[in-house]
């Protein structure tokens, strides 16, 4: 909608439609071929070991000749939107078949020291 040609300065075209104006000069910069060069190989690692993170695969560039940073890798991967396959922790998912103990000091109040008293005992059986 903003363009400089127009008999309005882009500075009062800004002001009408509420935009900032760094978001109308703003120009995105292109890649360097260096970086293509990387993304490409990042990608055949990646398609070779998905498990690989970026220290991992920053290794194995380095093993093909190229000298790149970590974070460097890092933030390619995020541009290409790849992430190590690994298996994730499942520490808040309960087993189906475990029995849901009713809270028993429910509405209770308690009042002095001693009053109340708690104990776990786990029962362990073969699967």
């Amino acid at each position: 909608m903003i363009t400089p040609e127009r008999s309005l300065p882009v500075t009062r075209q800004c002001r009408l439609l509420e935009l900032a104006r760094s978001s109308v000069y703003y120009r995105k910069k292109l890649l360097s071929d260096r970086d293509l060069v990387l993304m490409r190989q990042i990608d055949e690692i990646h398609l070779a070991y998905p498990f690989y993170g970026s220290r991992r695969i920053r290794n194995e560039l380095a093993e093909r000749g190229y000298k790149v940073g970590r974070s460097h890798v890092a933030a390619l991967m995020r541009k290409m939107g790849i992430t190590a396959i690994y298996r994730k922790p499942r520490t808040s998912k309960p087993y189906p078949e475990h029995k849901i103990y009713p809270y028993l000091l429910k509405g209770l109040a308690v009042t002095c020291a001693n009053q109340v008293w708690a104990s776990d005992i786990e029962r362990h059986e073969a699967f």
